[in-house]
């Protein structure tokens, strides 16, 4: 069952508040953490990679990519290509976020995987890879039969959505993590700028993924049920 709202209106809340996420992580990796390198003496800028590819990846283009179906008035194949595209892409920069994550841990002399946030992100992306590697052979090539993927879409659906969800979660998890390391090491003032900026992106990521989600319970807009391939109902 549809909420009685349509998708459009959601979706541009979503680019919205994305935007305004995407920015408020750039700002704070390059104004308070100093920028963002893959090679430097200073190894915080390695690490200042992870938060923000893994915003830019699993959270905004992820996103991006599950309310394609409900935004975009095309037809099913071309949004069934769009979205395996903008997952892929978003596969890609979590992975490469995270690979800045263990190298600036392995550089530093930080052990790695001892958190909850990473055990969870690393689950995240394993699983993250292995919907979409299930979603392009049984929906897109070589494609399954009839029967296979009708009998897959909703397990295919719920699982993407719930992997959404972990990996939403497990932002706001990171971001308290590593606010929480500034703070107690006496470089963040708990009161000061950084620390609510922190906050507020946290908040505004949040927000984000629930427009996604609200948008997935969303009705498809107009030309896109007019074709009827407005949904998630026909892969």
């Amino acid at each position: 069952m549809a909420l009685a709202v349509k998708a459009f209106p959601l979706t541009v809340a979503a680019h919205v508040v994305g935007t305004v996420a995407l920015i408020l992580v750039l700002f704070w990796a390059i104004h308070f953490r100093g920028g963002l390198a893959w090679d430097a003496i200073n190894k915080n800028l390695i690490f200042n990679i992870h938060p923000v590819l893994m915003l830019l990846g699993l959270i905004i283009i992820g996103g991006e990519a599950i309310i394609s179906y409900k935004a975009l008035p095309l037809k099913k194949e071309v949004k069934k290509l769009i979205h395996l595209v903008l997952h892929g892409v978003a596969l890609v920069l979590g992975i490469v976020g995270i690979s800045a994550a263990f190298k600036n841990h392995n550089e530093s002399g930080i052990p790695n995987l001892y958190s909850l946030h990473s055990w969870i992100g690393i689950a995240v992306i394993v699983l993250y890879g292995l919907q979409w590697l299930y979603g392009l052979v049984t929906f897109y090539y070589p494609g399954g039969s009839e029967n296979v993927r009708r009998a897959s879409l909703p397990w295919h659906v719920i699982f993407g959505i719930t992997v959404y969800i972990l990996a939403a979660g497990n932002s706001a998890l990171g971001f308290l993590e590593k606010l929480t390391f500034l703070e107690s090491s006496g470089g963040v003032d708990k009161y000061g700028a950084e620390a609510f900026l922190v906050n507020f992106t946290a908040i505004t990521t949040i927000l984000f993924a629930v427009l996604v989600l609200l948008s997935v319970a969303s009705q498809p807009s107009d030309e896109a049920a007019a074709d009827g391939h407005g949904d998630y109902s026909s892969i």
